[in-house]
């Protein structure tokens, strides 16, 4: 039987970070994967393909509009979904054989089957020929993800009635996607099919979309989804989603108690995603479970039994790719002996529409509900020459600051490259940053960033320049 100083269980973003950095702090270690490609979730039917379809259409948005800077498309611009499909798995197997390379790199063993507990020490890990092969671990990292949730009257068949695993292989472009649920996943890839002609019906139960952002970033993001012609059911209650043939049919009952009927060819349920410990036998190792499913971990994300930890979707906190990175190398440098730390109220969350939403620290709904004073400052990116030049004058950015001190407590970013402009945000906050900090460093012109020195200066005395 094979001896590890560690056994990562789970090879996605939280999985294999944690196996690299086990093994580049001098520890025998081993990933145990139960599919074929390595990569979990985000690789494989998450993150990155996403992405790749969100690439795709927004090139092809982008030529729609060709003839305002002067350049003229000859004959129609035709959607392939199929080459579209195509291009976003040779992305993802390419993200994957990556991260084979690593795990070779780092001499990291990989073995392929389900990962489960014979006690504390010793990992079954049963193949797809239904042969068990043991190994023995005298550390333990569980990094075995999430699944889709669905609501429990709701049928996923996989075929009209889909998660987001379904919806990033369709064959055709729906006539009217009706999406269940206005978080992040949903209108992600509702965006992507909007783009490509279909019809994007969102039902959500809260009163808005994004319901754990700031509000405002909510009201913007909506505002400028609508003008794109998503349509939007807040504060509906689903009753019933129904297949007859190829239509599906979701009924919702409004807050005022009034049932609607929305008829769709697809139906892309995103209700959030649920821990995924099926077939671990975590009970066998010592390991306890909550009572929603996820693994129980101390503030060293240790769990009940002394040498084994949990990291990433598995455990609380956001299901986010980098969170479940930033869990794995913690782990790893305690067993080494070092101290490391997470803030997890620096950990950013990003949606990948465009125009792009990026926040990270505190919301204004969380200060007020804390009593905390605070000072905001807002900058519209249409006051941007660098978003006119390019058309994305869509958005703004938001900071919130303590009231007395100016030490900056959040940033709310919906527009032009968010995702990336978020960055700033967190290391300013990292090292505790004012709202006059930002507001006197010098930021590129013309550049979007030059949007987070205007919300500083904003929150600084209202002395924002450009507007």
């Amino acid at each position: 039987m094979s001896s590890f100083d560690v056994v990562v269980i789970g090879s996605g973003p939280g999985g294999y970070v944690a196996a690299i950095r086990c093994a580049q702090l001098g520890m025998k270690t081993a990933i145990v994967e139960k599919y074929s490609t390595l990569g979990g979730t985000c690789l494989n039917v998450g993150c990155i393909p996403s992405k790749a379809l969100l690439a795709s259409s927004h090139h092809y948005e982008e030529l729609q509009h060709f003839a305002d800077h002067g350049i003229e498309v000859p004959g129609d611009v035709k959607v392939n979904l199929a080459k579209m499909i195509e291009r976003k798995q040779a992305v993802v197997d390419q993200t994957s054989g990556g991260v084979k390379y690593l795990m070779d790199k780092n001499k990291i063993e990989v073995f392929e089957g389900i990962g489960s507990f014979e006690n504390a020490t010793t990992i079954n890990i049963t193949k797809n020929d239904g042969s068990v092969e043991k190994i023995e671990a005298k550390n333990t990292i569980i990094a075995t993800g999430s699944k889709p949730s669905t609501l429990p009257f709701i049928t996923i068949d996989k075929d009209r009635i889909i998660t987001s695993t379904e919806a990033l292989k369709l064959k055709e472009v729906p006539k009217h996607l009706i999406i269940i649920g206005g978080g992040v996943i949903g209108l992600e890839l509702g965006q992507v099919y909007l783009r490509l002609g279909a019809q994007v019906s969102v039902v959500e139960f809260a009163d808005r979309i994004l319901p754990t952002m700031d509000a405002a970033v909510s009201k913007e993001l909506t505002k400028v989804l609508k003008k794109q012609g998503m349509k939007f059911y807040t504060s509906h209650k689903v009753q019933g989603v129904n297949r007859n043939g190829d239509t599906v049919v979701v009924k919702a009952e409004s807050a005022k108690g009034e049932i609607i009927t929305l008829e769709g060819d697809y139906s892309l349920v995103c209700v959030g995603r649920r821990p995924y410990t099926e077939g671990l036998n975590a009970e066998k190792a010592g390991v306890k479970l909550t009572d929603r499913g996820q693994i129980e971990v101390n503030d060293h994300l240790q769990t009940t039994a002394s040498n084994i930890y949990a990291i990433g979707d598995v455990v609380r906190g956001a299901m986010l790719a980098h969170k479940a990175e930033e869990e794995g190398v913690l782990v790893a440098e305690q067993l080494a002996g070092q101290k490391p730390h997470i803030d997890y109220n620096l950990i950013p969350g990003v949606v990948y529409t465009w125009p792009e939403v990026a926040a990270v620290g505190k919301t204004e709904e969380q200060l007020k509900q804390e009593g905390r004073e605070y000072k905001a400052g807002q900058f519209p990116f249409k006051a941007l020459g660098r978003a006119r030049a390019s058309a994305d004058t869509d958005g703004f950015v938001k900071i919130l600051a303590d009231k007395k001190t100016d030490e900056i407590l959040g940033f709310h970013i919906v527009g032009a490259r968010a995702a990336d402009l978020i960055a700033e945000a967190v290391v300013a906050m990292e090292y505790r940053a004012s709202a006059e900090d930002i507001s006197r460093m010098s930021h590129a012109h013309p550049t979007f960033a030059e949007a987070m020195k205007e919300a500083a200066l904003a929150a600084t005395d209202n002395r924002a320049l450009h507007v």
